[in-house]
């Protein structure tokens, strides 16, 4: 049962409150945006804090106060992962009935410096009890043809090995949580940034195990900063000022190089920049060149 009834298009911003929206966030949240409204679809919010200790105080309601201020509409009522905790301990309990998750033992400080998950516990049957979950991949070649990078392939079992799913500590992982609500809000297009390229072969796996549809990933540009670092909470990137909401809209769409729009109310430009929305200008990288704050 879906959340939302599909359109032939419906799109979505996802933030997580580790902090305030930064430029970077709301150049996501335009390209998203204007993308789903270019396409007369529909565009949806969920903010992400299943990883409830991340959670930086305050920062829910600076992006639901930015989503206002920047003149953005979703088309239906935002939802919140960690009221949905219940959902993703159904679905690990569907996988673990047809047998592709297992209960994981191991420690980052017995993992030591190995990127690759070598498949420690997979036979060993242990309880789920306190446990992290694991979940089983396959040597395979998973590819996408993403709508800005080109095509992209990982083989899940060379480059990575069998993922978590949910922490020892009980906090279920982001892999999980976004492929589950993409599918129950009926998303059908991502649009997200580069940063984010390369979960995609394993949102797409756990899709595949689950029966749901294939989506459309557009991973954009990032934007970087002074020190070529990607915007970002954990960088400390810049809270966006909601006073400046006209001005900072105008230079996220000129950073995505889209025509320009006029200074106007957020609604209004938002209105000119989806006429004008046009990925074919979108640069075809993973990074930005210049500097932002």
């Amino acid at each position: 049962m879906s959340d939302v009834s599909p359109t032939h298009y419906s799109g979505r911003f996802a933030p997580s409150p580790t902090g305030p929206l930064h430029f970077g966030s709301l150049m996501t949240a335009v390209a998203s945006y204007c993308d789903a409204k270019s396409q007369h679809g529909s565009w949806l919010v969920r903010i992400e804090d299943t990883d409830i200790p991340r959670i930086f105080p305050n920062s829910e309601t600076h992006i639901l106060k930015s989503i206002e201020a920047f003149g953005f509409e979703p088309d239906a009522e935002i939802i919140f992962q960690r009221q949905r905790l219940s959902i993703y301990e159904q679905v690990i309990e569907q996988l673990r009935q047809q047998h592709w998750v297992y209960a994981c033992q191991c420690t980052r400080k017995m993992l030591g410096s190995n990127a690759i998950y070598q498949g420690t516990c997979r036979d060993l049957d242990l309880d789920f009890q306190d446990q992290a979950i694991r979940v089983k991949v396959s040597d395979e070649l998973i590819c996408f043809e993403d709508r800005l990078q080109g095509r992209h392939c990982s083989n899940l079992q060379h480059d990575l090995g069998d993922f978590v799913l949910k922490r020892r500590d009980g906090i279920i992982n982001y892999q999980l949580a976004v492929v589950v609500d993409d599918y129950l809000q009926g998303i059908t297009h991502v649009v997200r940034g580069a940063d984010l390229l390369d979960n995609t072969e394993r949102q797409i796996w756990l899709g595949h195990l689950l029966g749901y549809p294939r989506l459309s990933y557009m991973h954009l540009p990032l934007a970087m900063n002074a020190s070529g670092q990607k915007l970002s909470k954990q960088n400390l990137a810049q809270a966006l000022d909601l006073k400046q909401a006209p001005l900072l809209l105008s230079q996220a769409i000129q950073a995505l190089q889209q025509p320009a729009v006029e200074l106007d109310t957020p609604s209004n430009m938002l209105k000119q920049a989806i006429v004008q929305w046009n990925i074919a200008h979108i640069p075809k990288q993973t990074e930005l060149a210049g500097t932002y704050f």
